[in-house]
């Protein structure tokens, strides 16, 4: 489907509409409307920012979305990694991961020793494999209780604990 765009004193006015509207309107396109092509959204790469709406331009003659994508400044780029480091470290019992540190790269928190893929038996026995920061090393937990109550994982007793309300 054809797009066009309404044209004012050479500068965009409202939205792109589609050609069949348009007819179904006004009979025909009116002269005042000029084609208009959609460029999708690009996607930033983790260290980009980017306008949340486009600006209509016309670039090689045809009216376009224009996006704003730029790299982040170095002071950006800083306050991201602080804010994923500040969510990290504002976990309950998050001294458990205090050996885990920022990979720049993905903006991610990464353990000193990677993690195995998960085993599958153990998993469906109540078995989790989890970060032990006594011991600054992956270690599987004990079964996780199959009952009624609510429980959640103390990393430093290295046991489920009933949750109470």
């Amino acid at each position: 489907m054809n797009l066009y765009i309404e044209i004012e004193n050479g500068v965009t006015k409202n939205h792109p509409a589609y050609e069949d509207n348009l007819i179904q309107a006004f009979g025909s396109v009116p002269s005042n409307w000029e084609t208009f092509v959609r460029v999708e959204r690009p996607v930033p790469t983790l260290y980009q920012t980017m306008d949340d709406e486009p600006t209509y331009s016309k670039v090689d003659g045809v009216w376009t979305d224009v996006w704003s994508l730029r790299d982040m400044t170095a002071e950006e780029k800083l306050a991201k990694q602080q804010a994923v480091i500040d969510y990290f470290n504002n976990r309950p019992q998050f001294e458990n991961w205090s050996s885990w540190t920022l990979d720049e790269t993905t903006c991610t928190m990464i353990p000193p020793i990677p993690r195995l893929d998960p085993d599958q038996t153990k998993l469906d026995a109540g078995i989790f494999t989890w970060w032990c920061g006594a011991e600054n090393n992956w270690k599987d937990t004990p079964i996780k209780p199959v009952d009624n109550n609510q429980h959640k994982f103390d990393f430093f007793a290295w046991q489920w604990v009933q949750v109470v309300n």
